[in-house]
């Protein structure tokens, strides 16, 4: 019996590490395979900015605040956060687990069963908004041109991924700083669909170079040296 006991734990622990092995080689290996790479949009006029921007392990999504196509001011207003600074030229969104962005400010604040929750796909999302005046390009922030068409296609893109896409929910009473706010989201985090893995999937369908799939923001990046 303790025979059996100690195979099973081994196969068990042997079925665990290769999982993971698995994991980290294919992370590693599909996120270096960029999609609409070879996209001809050389006639189109690229004229709206947008930022990718990481603080070393997630990625937002940063558009302007308004120009003609979208009005952002009308679902995430600046009265929802704690400054309420209009003065704002940029919005940053990112997508992720609900449980790390509202109960996890610091990483000595994870608990097991909120990591464990967002691996396996169980809890729901929340979409973080952050403020801008300006950024700063660098190698955690790439200014992205692109054209209108495709600008509208983000603008679908963000706005669906909220739990309401005409009147986004607010999370009131949370907050990182003094300009950002949270919304009720659509979906839940997982090992396989992270809040790199949205922001990704932003790029692909504004039609931007963006990898095949990828969890980390270094799969996004790599694509834009």
């Amino acid at each position: 019996m303790l025979k059996k006991t100690f195979k099973f734990l081994g196969w068990t622990f042997f079925g665990i590490f290769g999982f993971l092995a698995l994991y980290v080689v294919s992370v590693f290996l599909i996120s270096k395979i960029t999609v609409n790479s070879n996209i001809n949009f050389a006639k189109e006029q690229k004229t709206i900015p947008i930022y990718i921007l990481s603080n070393g392990v997630h990625t937002d999504i940063v558009v302007p605040v308004k120009n003609e196509i979208k009005d952002w001011r009308n679902e995430i207003q600046f009265s929802q956060t704690q400054s309420k600074d209009s003065l704002m030229n940029f919005i940053a969104f990112g997508w992720g687990d609900k449980g790390f962005y509202l109960d996890t400010p610091e990483w000595s604040d994870l608990k097991a069963s909120t990591a464990l929750k967002a691996a396996f796909g169980v809890s729901s999302s929340a979409m973080h908004t952050t403020f801008f005046k300006q950024l700063k390009e660098g190698e955690d922030c790439k200014l992205i041109w692109i054209s209108k068409e495709n600008y509208q296609k983000l603008v679908n893109y963000i706005s669906e991924s909220f739990s309401d896409s005409v009147h986004p929910q607010w999370i009131e009473g949370h907050s990182y700083g003094k300009k950002d706010a949270f919304y009720e989201a659509k979906g839940s985090y997982s090992l396989f669909y992270t809040c790199n893995t949205w922001a990704n999937s932003a790029l692909k369908a504004a039609n931007q170079k963006a990898s095949l799939w990828t969890v980390y923001d270094k799969g996004i990046f790599c694509h834009y040296k």
